[in-house]
C-alpha cells in the first residue's frame, strides 16, 4: 500500500478536529450547566466520570472492529468487511443496551456505591442525568461503530461532520431547555439524548449507502452472528477494552488522592488537566488514524510499509506535541487568570504545565503511538499486559509512594505519570525495532 503525506493527513486531520471539537464543546457544555448552580454542575460532572468508564468497553470493541476492517480492506476482501461491519454494530449495541438497562434501573445504588455520601441536591441531579445518558448508550454505540466503519475506509471527514451535527444540536438544545425553559440538569440530559439519537440515525443511514461506500451495511435488520468475525473483533477489542477500563479506573483512584491535597492543588491540577487534554487528545486522535493506515498495510501483507508509516506518523505526533507545548508554555499565565486561580494555585499550575510540556513532547509518542501500531497489527495481548501493569505499578501505586515518601503533593501524580511513560517506552521501543509486533497477524 502507498500512502502519501496528503493521504495520511486526510485520515488524521478530521479525527483531530473532531476530538478537539468535543473538548471545546464539553467546556461550553459545562459552562451552560454551571448556570444552574454548583449542585447541577457537580451532579453532571460525577455522572460524566462514570459514563466515560462504562462506555469505554463498547468504544474499544468499535476500535477493534475498525482494525479488523482495515486489515480486510488491505486484503481487498470487501465482502467479508461488509459482513464484519454489521457484526460490529450489533455486538456493540447489544452490550450498550445491557449496560444501559442496568444504569436505568440501578442508577441510585450505583451512584451511592461509587461516590458514597454527597449532598442530596447533587445526588438528585446525578440520578436525573445518569438516567438520560444511560438511555442514550445504544445510540452512542451506533455512533462509535459507524464512525469506526467510516474511519477504516479512510472517510474520517464523515465522522467529523457527524460530530459537528451532534454538538450543534446539543448546544442548541441546552440553550433552549436550560436557558429558555429553565429545565436545568433535566434539560441538559434531554439535549444530550436527542443529539445522540439524531446522529446515530444519520450515521446509520449513511453507512447503509451502497453507492457511496467501499464498506457498507447491507440489509441492516437481517442479522446472524458470525462466530469467526466476532472472535476476530473481540480478539482485538476486548484486550483494548480491558486496558482502557483499567486505565480509567486507575485515574479515578489517583483522583481520590488528589482530592486530599488542598484547594490550591486541586484547582491547579484541574486547570492543568484541561490544558493537557488538548495535548493528549491530539496524540490519541493521530493514533486512531495510525491504526487505519497500519491495519491496511498489515492486511495487504506489507510489513515494511507498516513500519515505515508508523515512523512517519510518530514524527507527526512529535511535531503536534512540540507545537502545543510552545503554545501552552507561553499562555499558562493567561489561563491562570481566566480560571481565577490564586497566586499559590497559579504557581503550581505553571510548574505542572512546564513539566508536562517537556516530558510529554519527549516521551509520550514512544509510549502510546507505538502500541497503537502494535494493536493494528494484532499484537494486542502483550500491549494490554504491559499497559495495565505499568499503569497500576508506576502511575497509581507510584503516585501514593512518591507522595507519602517524598511529600511532593500534587506533583507526585504528574511525576508518577511520567515514570509510567518511561517504562512503557523502554519496553515498546525495542519491540518496535525488532519487529516482533509484525509477526502476530494471521491471515
Amino acid at each position: 500500500m502507498r500512502f502519501t503525506t496528503k493521504d495520511i493527513l486526510k485520515i488524521i486531520v478530521p479525527i483531530v478536529l473532531e476530538q478537539l471539537l468535543a473538548i471545546t464543546v464539553g467546556m461550553f457544555d459545562s459552562i451552560m450547566v454551571s448556570s444552574q448552580g454548583e449542585s447541577a454542575v457537580s451532579g453532571v460532572s460525577l455522572v460524566d466520570s462514570v459514563n466515560v468508564f462504562l462506555t469505554m468497553f463498547f468504544f474499544s470493541l468499535s476500535a477493534g472492529g475498525a482494525i479488523v476492517l482495515s486489515q480486510l480492506l488491505g486484503k481487498k476482501d470487501t465482502q467479508t468487511a461488509n459482513e464484519a461491519s454489521k457484526q460490529i454494530i450489533y455486538i456493540t449495541v447489544i452490550i450498550a443496551l445491557v449496560i444501559g438497562i442496568l444504569v436505568v434501573f440501578l442508577r441510585a445504588p450505583l451512584l451511592n456505591l461509587i461516590f458514597g455520601k454527597v449532598e442530596s441536591s447533587v445526588m438528585e441531579n446525578a440520578k436525573i442525568y445518569f438516567l438520560l445518558t444511560g438511555i442514550s448508550y445504544p445510540f452512542v454505540a451506533i455512533m462509535g461503530s459507524t464512525n469506526a466503519i467510516f474511519r477504516a475506509q479512510k472517510k474520517s471527514n464523515i465522522t467529523l461532520y457527524s460530530s459537528i451535527v451532534s454538538n450543534v444540536i446539543n448546544i442548541a438544545g441546552n440553550a433552549l431547555l436550560i436557558y429558555g425553559f429553565g429545565m436545568g440538569v433535566l434539560g441538559a440530559g434531554i439535549a444530550t439524548l436527542f443529539s445522540r439519537v439524531v446522529t446515530a440515525v444519520l450515521t446509520l443511514i449513511l453507512v447503509c449507502n451502497k453507492k457511496k461506500n467501499l464498506i457498507y451495511v447491507d440489509k441492516l435488520f437481517r442479522f446472524r452472528f458470525n462466530k469467526n468475525l466476532i472472535k476476530r473483533i473481540c480478539g482485538i477489542g476486548i484486550p483494548n477494552g480491558l486496558e482502557n477500563s483499567f486505565f480509567q479506573l486507575g485515574k479515578l483512584l489517583v483522583s481520590s488522592l488528589i482530592s486530599g491535597f488542598g484547594t490550591a492543588s486541586i484547582a491547579a491540577n484541574a486547570v492543568a488537566q484541561t490544558l493537557t487534554n488538548f495535548h493528549f487528545t491530539t496524540g490519541t486522535a493521530i493514533n486512531t488514524g495510525l491504526t487505519t493506515v497500519v491495519g491496511i498495510c498489515i492486511g495487504a501483507g506489507e510489513k515494511e510499509q507498516a513500519k515505515k508509516y508508523t515512523k512517519h506518523i510518530t514524527l507527526m505526533v512529535y511535531i503536534a506535541y512540540f507545537a502545543f507545548s510552545i503554545i501552552f508554555a507561553s499562555t499558562v499565565d493567561l489561563f491562570s487568570s481566566v480560571y481565577n486561580l490564586s497566586s499559590q494555585a497559579s504557581i503550581i499550575c505553571k510548574n505542572i504545565i512546564y513539566f508536562n510540556c517537556i516530558t510529554a513532547t519527549v516521551i509520550w509518542p514512544l509510549s502510546f503511538t507505538l502500541p497503537s501500531a502494535f494493536r493494528a497489527a494484532s499484537d494486542v495481548k502483550f500491549t494490554m499486559i504491559i499497559s495495565i501493569a505499568s499503569m497500576w505499578v508506576f502511575r497509581v501505586a507510584g503516585s501514593y509512594f512518591i507522595h507519602y515518601v517524598f511529600g511532593l503533593g500534587v506533583y507526585s501524580v504528574w511525576i508518577a505519570m511520567v515514570v509510567d511513560w518511561i517504562f512503557r517506552a523502554i519496553i515498546f521501543v525495542p519491540r518496535f525495532i525488532k519487529g516482533t509486533w509484525l509477526t502476530k497477524y494471521k491471515h
